[in-house]
């Protein structure tokens, strides 16, 4: 059970377990308990300062702010080391997010012109991810890692521009003062990094200011809590601080005191950026208890005497289901059409034309943001629970379609699969590969690397105790990985390893670039030549002529080809593996795991 709670489809189905629950409470013989208790008055006194809201207005504003503060840093470290550094990819999402939301507004006005229900326009704007990324674990194709990774920077665009649209269209009157403390509050997170400040204490107090003071404001909360999670730094951990921690690590080990085990814990932390962090131990909380929790809260819709058919017979619903379920998918797709066709994107490897319409229709899952916009758009207690219908009805349409369209597409186009390859492009060679161990071993282990991921660094004390429980039944192959839009120094490096390799040398300098991660310029490399008593002259001429550019390159293609966009990427016998990569699970992987066979 915990294991599935862990999965996306376990995300999803605690929340459409919330909102059966909430429904089933508000059509129960203690139905008036349902708007009562949520309607219970909750207040935060300080001396003469006091703020009372009830507790449905807590859990909308306050705890759906922390959600969005999660999503926010999402967006922040995918910008920053992740999917979205991609610009064309970025701008495809973009693009279609744009589509998948001009085209449902502009339907829903259509249906609803002159009903006085215009001012819900935002509902069918917005894409529930939690609930998309759930259904597509469920009815999407099987490995769909790239279907994912586009659909997930979908939603992020639809969560900005809805959680903006939140902050200015529905805002009640302004409060200048609060504004401004909210401000202020997220000015010091945007701070914080520039001046040292690490510690998760200093983050989190920041962050409660904000959220109140925009509570209070007028603003929503949500777009506070957004802002406050793009603000949060991110980056990749640096080799330097992983090495103070190791070291501390090891003094605490030595001298197992409790001024040592604070010492090594803050080193650790450090070299972790706060993003990461946050998101580690925020991201359970938010997925698993605040949007259940917010489900439970807002879904619950009294059908009985007759509101189910007045749903059923009001443009408000059927507005929302054709905005949703007709708008998102049409809209999307004009959107990521436009621009494929102009050049100016690109859809992530591996997704099929027809995966790609089934994961739009997917984003027709309004839900959670929808659920939100409608308490804020109407007041009227009949319209929201037609608005509420309306949602309902749409995300199960949505998911009907979406399941449909993946069948077709596997059944005529053969589109079973939206992941990266999982097959080694380019076989194990002895001839041309750099490797370690008996070359007709049974077990091939080949890893792509680059000399500047830190990753990679802390993975060769692995690759050596896994080469020491495997012996001679297992031989490691290494081929270069540079990822130079991160590591600007990774492709020299790689070449000064083929270098060195002309010199009969490689597996020398191989050690000495992983043990001087942080010291790859073109002097330290002639330094390592040295040490190594390579002919430098030569090694100069080699690297400063780019003797082995194409070589390095080669591997790359190889990679890319292979399905390997980031180091390290381990293939176990000729197939890609996925998860954890210490010792003792990539050795029973090894022993388990039969020779790869491409498919035709």
């Amino acid at each position: 059970m915990r294991q599935f709670l862990a999965t996306e489809s376990g995300s999803a189905g605690l929340l459409l377990l919330a909102a059966v629950a909430a429904l089933i409470w508000s059509n129960s013989p203690v139905a008036d308990s349902y708007d009562s208790f949520w309607g219970t008055a909750l207040s935060i006194n300080v001396g003469d300062w006091s703020i009372d809201h009830s507790l449905r207005y807590w859990i909308d504003e306050a705890l759906m702010a922390l959600f969005f503060f999660v999503i926010g840093m999402e967006v922040r470290r995918e910008l920053a080391m992740g999917e979205l550094t991609d610009r064309k990819r970025v701008t495809v999402a973009v693009l279609g997010g744009i589509g998948g939301m001009l085209l449902p507004a502009a339907i829903f006005l259509a249906i609803n012109a002159g009903s006085g229900n215009e001012h819900g326009w935002g509902i069918v704007i917005a894409t529930d991810t939690a609930f998309l990324l759930g259904a597509l674990a469920i009815v999407g194709p099987k490995f769909p890692t790239q279907l994912r990774v586009f659909l997930l920077t979908l939603a992020i665009v639809d969560d900005i521009v809805a959680i903006s649209v939140i902050g200015i269209f529905y805002s009640e009157s302004l409060d200048p003062v609060a504004i401004a403390i909210c401000v202020a509050a997220l000015a010091l997170i945007a701070l914080f990094p520039r001046i040292g400040v690490w510690r998760s204490a200093a983050y989190f107090a920041a962050g409660f200011v904000a959220v109140i003071a925009a509570m209070e404001s007028g603003f929503h909360a949500t777009l506070a809590g957004m802002i406050a999670g793009l603000l949060v730094a991110a980056y990749p951990p640096q080799p330097k601080k992983i090495e103070k921690a190791a070291r501390k690590a090891r003094a605490f080990r030595q001298s197992p005191l409790p001024e040592v085990a604070r010492s090594a814990n803050q080193s650790v932390q450090q070299a972790i950026s706060p993003n990461e962090r946050f998101q580690n131990v925020l991201h359970p909380f938010t997925s698993f208890l605040i949007v259940p929790l917010f489900a439970l809260a807002n879904a619950g819709v009294d059908l009985r005497g007759g509101v189910l058919a007045d749903a059923l017979a009001s443009t408000l619903t059927w507005g929302i289901v054709a905005g949703l379920v007709l708008g998102k998918t049409l809209g999307i797709t004009a959107g990521v059409v436009t621009a494929i066709k102009t050049g100016v994107g690109e859809m992530p490897r591996g997704i099929g034309k027809g995966q790609t319409v089934g994961g739009v229709a997917l984003s027709g899952i309004g839900f959670t943001i929808s659920l939100l916009i409608a308490r804020l758009a109407y007041d009227d207690i009949q319209t929201q629970d037609h608005a509420v219908v309306g949602i309902f009805i749409a995300s199960i349409l949505a998911v009907l379609v979406a399941w449909a369209i993946f069948k077709l597409a596997a059944v005529f186009r053969g589109e079973v699969s939206a992941g990266l390859p999982r097959f080694l492009d380019t076989p194990f060679d002895p001839e041309r590969d750099h490797y370690l161990g008996n070359p007709d071993a049974p077990f091939v282990l080949v890893e792509y690397g680059d000399y500047e991921c830190p990753y990679c660094g802390r993975a060769t004390g692995m690759i050596r105790e896994l080469r020491e429980r495997m012996g001679d039944e297992m031989v490691y192959v290494y081929r270069h990985l540079a990822l130079v839009d991160v590591h600007p120094h990774a492709e020299l490096a790689a070449e000064a390893a083929e270098a060195a390799n002309a010199q009969g040398r490689f597996w020398e300098m191989h050690v000495e670039l992983y043990d001087h991660q942080g010291d790859l310029d073109i002097e330290d490399l002639i330094g390592y030549a040295g040490k190594l008593d390579l002919d430098v002259d030569r090694f100069v001429e080699d690297v400063q002529g780019g003797r082995f550019s194409k070589r390095v390159q080669q591997h790359a293609a190889s990679g890319d080809a292979s399905g390997a966009h980031g180091t390290p990427t381990f293939f176990v016998n000729g197939i890609r593996h996925t998860g954890a990569y210490d010792a003792i699970s990539l050795a029973e992987e090894l022993r388990t795991q039969e020779p790869a066979t491409a498919p035709d």
